[in-house]
């Protein structure tokens, strides 16, 4: 594609790096078949391609963003299907998270939209605010049907039944190795994810510890940044990984660490690219030195030799969250932990298509959010599963909120096939 940047704007780091990326499009279309809005929408301008010339247009002219680009740029969901399809490796992720951080700052969004993405960024990232949110759209839900912003009562509906207490697990601290000592690791605990499943971490504390890996909750570290950094919000994004890249690099300094393990693929997605983020920053190399040993924890698990298990005569449908699968090109290391585990798997159809959560994309798109849940949820069925399995707490929250089929992240199957406790999802059946 050709781009027609002036010098002057070439100057610009992210203006630079979007040319790169634009350079490489061929226009070729393939991304289209991939893309979960244009398959449900139909409209060109919902497609990679589509909303491509859309940012290239706008920051080639530096013009403010009018309503129609703005519209069909926040209907991306940033599941990045596009780049694993993509023949001419067009990094759209960058790109578009060049445009909304763009339009966050040249365009005067309505005041409700102003209201609720500042609302999601001052509660979501933060484990007790959100908590207590929590707690009040539990008890407003009743009410969610009287409300006339659908996007209000997906909020209220997205709570869970249960709130689980809070898990002392995930605070500053250090577990031991049950095990011959093979790793040091730090365990990034998240924020959204301490407030809707404390499980997720206990699990993965309980795991690693058993197959020798000293666990370390760094002080310091929270929210990855990833919520805001979707939003266009750059200086709440990037304050939220500073203070991760600052707690982790002191613990490297410190006793060591061969990892920071991940048990949440969207906050993968975005550690890994702390490097890219902070290129141009003081931090560039501690940055760098994070999203280097930054892994999935099932790219660890690979590394540990996880015993395997008898047949547990149970069925898993695995989903492949799309931070997982498209962000970090992790596509089979799950599968082969589930099956060594004993488990059967079983993957659905299209399974490369997003369900519809992509962080808060389920709260501010709801209705095609919706529509993606319920095709998600058809396929997943569709194999007849004991259990569902995901290694993305959003993905768990979209989903489960569509089935009857009990919805569990994969590293608590993993536990439970090596000794842990049985989920409490499969308890509660």
């Amino acid at each position: 594609m050709q781009t027609t940047f002036t010098e002057a704007q070439l100057q610009k780091p992210d203006t630079a790096r979007s040319n790169q990326i634009l350079r490489a499009c061929v226009h070729c279309g393939f991304c289209t078949a991939t893309c979960p809005t244009y398959q449900v929408l139909g409209d060109e301008l919902d497609s990679p391609r589509g909303r491509i010339y859309l940012i290239k247009d706008m920051l080639e002219n530096e013009r403010v963003p009018d309503e129609t680009t703005v519209k069909h740029i926040d209907r991306c969901l940033s599941c990045l299907a596009c780049m694993t399809t993509c023949p001419s490796g067009v990094h759209y992720m960058h790109l578009v998270d060049h445009a909304r951080a763009y339009i966050e700052e040249n365009y005067d969004r309505p005041w409700s939209d102003r209201a609720l993405r500042w609302l999601l960024a001052r509660i979501l990232p933060y484990p007790g605010r959100f908590r207590l949110a929590l707690l009040g759209a539990k008890i407003g839900r009743p009410f969610a049907r009287v409300l006339p912003d659908p996007r209000l009562r997906a909020m209220l509906e997205m709570a869970p039944k249960q709130i689980p207490p809070v898990s002392r697990n995930d605070d500053p601290q250090s577990f031991a190795a049950q095990a011959p000592r093979r790793k040091r690791v730090a365990l990034m605990t998240g924020c959204a994810q301490k407030a809707l499943n404390t499980d997720i971490n206990d699990a993965t504390i309980r795991l690693l510890t058993r197959l020798g890996c000293e666990v370390v909750v760094a002080k310091g570290a929270g929210c990855c940044g990833a919520l805001t950094h979707h939003m266009g919000k750059t200086d709440e994004s990037h304050a939220s990984a500073v203070g991760n890249i600052r707690a982790w690099t002191a613990e490297m300094a410190g006793d060591g660490l061969d990892a920071i393990v991940i048990n949440t693929s969207g906050c993968g997605t975005t550690v890994k690219d702390y490097g890219h983020m902070f290129r141009n920053d003081p931090l560039a190399q501690d940055a760098a030195k994070v999203s280097a040993i930054a892994m999935d924890i099932s790219e660890l698990l690979m590394t540990l030799d996880l015993p395997e298990g008898p047949d547990t005569g149970l069925t898993v449908a695995y989903h492949a969250a799309c931070s997982l699968q498209h962000g970090q090109k992790i596509k089979t290391h799950p599968k082969t932990l589930l099956k060594r585990a004993g488990f059967t798997v079983a993957e659905p159809a299209d399974s490369h298509l997003c369900c519809g959560s992509a962080g808060t994309y389920n709260l501010m798109q709801p209705e095609i959010s919706g529509q993606l849940k319920a095709r998600k949820v058809r396929t997943l069925e569709a194999v007849k599963p004991d259990v569902i399995a995901a290694g993305n707490i959003g993905c768990m929250m979209q989903i489960g909120s569509g089935t009857g089929v009990p919805v569990v992240h994969t590293v608590e199957l993993l536990d439970w096939a090596s000794g842990g406790p049985k989920p409490r999802a499969l308890t509660a059946e």
